[in-house]
C-alpha cells in the first residue's frame, strides 16, 4: 500500500475520535520501569511497557539530550536508580508532555549512535521500547534491574539472509531549485544558483544510490524549469519517504553567510531572514495543501481534520530531519542558523512527505561564492546532507523498509532482551 494511503487511514481512523477528543489517562498505556546493559560498544536501555505506545526520538546539542516522546503514556512511578557511571547517560529525567504523553530525557556527557525500536509481547515479557546507545565501553559484565527472570537465557533466533529480504528501498526526491529560465540567485561574477545546487543534487543522488536501502529520483537532472507545484507533485507520484530542495540563495545583506535548513510553517517565519527567503522562492507560483490530499468526498470539517492532523505530522518530521541534516553540515561549512527555520515555502507543502529546504550557502557572500562553485566543496556538501538523512532514517525506519527490517535482524542477532 502507498505511503499516502496508508498515512490517509490511518488519519480517518484517528479523526473519527477527533471531534471532540481527550486522552483518557485510565486507559493510557504505563511506563513501568527501566533496565540498563552494558556490552564493548553498546548501552542498552529498555523501558518495560504496559501495552503497545507510538513513539519519536531526536537528539538536541549544547548541551547533549537524547528526547524521547512516548504518546498516550504515562509513568506508573519514579525510574529505579540505574547505575551510569562509566556510560555516556549523566542523567535520566521524565515528565508529562502535551495531552497525555510522556517525555524522556537522556542528559549524555558524549554525543552517541542512537537506534530504537519496539517489541511486543514475547513469554514472561511484555511490551517495551528499547534504546540503544553507541560508544565506547571497557567490557562489563551486563547489568539489569528488575528484569524478569530467564531473560538473558533466551537463544537470539538465526539471521534471516540479507539477499533474501522483500523490503522496500527508501525513496528520496531530490530537488534542485530554480532552472531554465529561473536562474536564481546570481553572483557578483556571474555565478548562477540554478548551476550551482544541479551540481549538488546530482552528487548527493550518486551517493544515496550506493547505499543500499535507498532510491533516488531527481527532480530535474539538466538545465529547465519546473513549477513549484510540479515539483511537489513529482514528490508525491514517487511516493517520496523524503523530499529535500537544494538552493544556494542571495540576502540583502552581502555579509550573509553559512548554510540553513528550513522546515514549513503554517503559523507564519521564525525570522525574518526565513521570511524574505520563502517569500523570494514562492514567487507567484503558490500552491496550497488542501488539493493534495484525496479529501473531495469527505465532510468539510472533517477533511480540515484529517489536513491539520497531516501536516502537523509531516511538519514535526519534517523539523526532526532537518535538525539532523543541520547537524551534520555543521562539520562541512559554516552555519547561518545553529537551528531549523520554519517559514511557508511552497515547495514544502506536501501534507504527507516530511520536506525541507537547505540553502547551502549565500551566492550573494563573496567568500560562499568562491565555495560553492568548487568540486570538492559541492562534494563535501552533498556528503554532509546524506549523512544527515541516513541518521535520520535510522533514527526513524519508515515501516516496511529495508533499513527498518535490517535493524529487527540485529535486534535478533543480539541478546534477546
Amino acid at each position: 500500500m502507498h505511503r499516502r494511503q496508508m498515512l490517509l487511514n490511518m488519519l480517518l481512523a484517528s479523526a473519527a475520535f477527533a471531534l471532540p477528543f481527550s486522552v483518557n489517562a485510565a486507559n493510557a498505556a504505563q511506563i513501568r520501569n527501566a533496565r540498563l546493559w552494558r556490552s564493548d560498544n553498546k548501552l542498552r536501555l529498555v523501558f518495560d511497557l504496559s501495552g503497545p505506545v507510538q513513539y519519536k526520538t531526536f537528539t538536541l546539542s549544547a548541551p547533549e539530550r537524547i528526547i524521547i516522546d512516548v504518546s498516550g503514556a504515562r509513568l506508573a512511578g519514579n525510574f529505579p536508580e540505574l547505575a551510569l557511571e562509566n556510560t555516556p547517560i549523566k542523567a535520566i529525567r521524565s515528565g508529562h508532555f502535551g495531552q497525555g504523553d510522556t517525555r524522556i530525557v537522556l542528559d549524555l556527557a558524549s554525543p552517541v549512535q542512537l537506534n530504537s525500536f519496539l517489541l511486543g509481547p514475547e513469554g514472561a515479557q511484555g511490551n517495551r521500547l528499547v534504546v540503544d546507545l553507541g560508544h565506547d565501553l571497557k567490557p562489563q559484565v551486563p547489568v539489569q534491574l528488575a528484569a524478569a527472570p530467564g531473560a538473558l537465557a533466551k537463544q537470539p533466533p538465526a539471521p534471516v539472509l540479507d539477499k533474501a529480504h522483500p523490503k522496500r528501498d527508501i525513496m528520496v526526491v531530490v530537488d534542485a531549485g530554480h532552472g531554465g529560465k529561473d536562474p536564481g540567485a546570481v553572483g557578483s561574477r556571474g555565478e548562477r544558483e540554478k548551476d550551482v545546487v544541479l551540481s549538488i543534487a546530482q552528487l548527493l543522488a550518486k551517493r544515496l544510490k550506493r547505499e543500499k536501502g535507498f532510491d533516488v529520483r531527481l527532480v530535474r537532472n539538466d538545465d529547465f524549469f519546473v513549477p513549484l507545484r510540479k515539483r511537489v507533485d513529482f514528490a508525491r507520484k514517487h511516493n517520496a519517504d523524503m523530499f529535500i530542495s537544494v538552493h544556494a540563495d542571495a540576502a540583502p545583506r552581502l555579509t550573509a553567510s553559512g548554510a540553513s535548513v528550513f522546515a514549513l510553517s503554517e503559523n507564519g517565519a521564525s525570522s525574518a531572514t526565513a521570511r524574505f527567503m520563502a517569500q523570494r522562492e514562492n514567487g507567484a507560483d503558490l500552491i496550497g495543501a488542501n488539493s493534495l490530499l484525496n479529501l473531495k468526498d469527505k465532510d468539510p470539517m472533517l477533511a480540515g481534520v484529517i489536513l491539520d492532523m497531516s501536516m502537523n505530522a509531516t511538519i514535526a518530521a519534517s523539523l526532526q530531519l532537518g535538525h539532523t541534516v543541520l547537524g551534520s553540515l555543521e562539520g562541512v561549512t559554516t552555519l547561518h542558523q545553529k537551528r531549523v527555520e520554519q517559514a511557508g515555502f511552497a515547495v514544502l507543502k506536501s501534507p504527507d512527505v516530511p520536506s525541507i529546504l537547505v540553502e547551502t550557502g549565500f551566492i550573494s557572500n563573496s567568500q560562499d561564492s568562491q565555495r560553492l562553485v568548487t568540486a570538492r566543496h559541492q562534494q563535501a556538501v552533498a556528503d554532509g546532507l546524506f549523512s544527515g538523512m541516513k541518521q535520520y532514517f535510522e533514527a526513524n525506519p519508515p515501516a516496511g523498509s529495508f533499513i527498518a527490517w535490517r535493524q529487527e535482524q540485529k535486534a535478533a542477532e543480539q541478546a534477546v532482551v
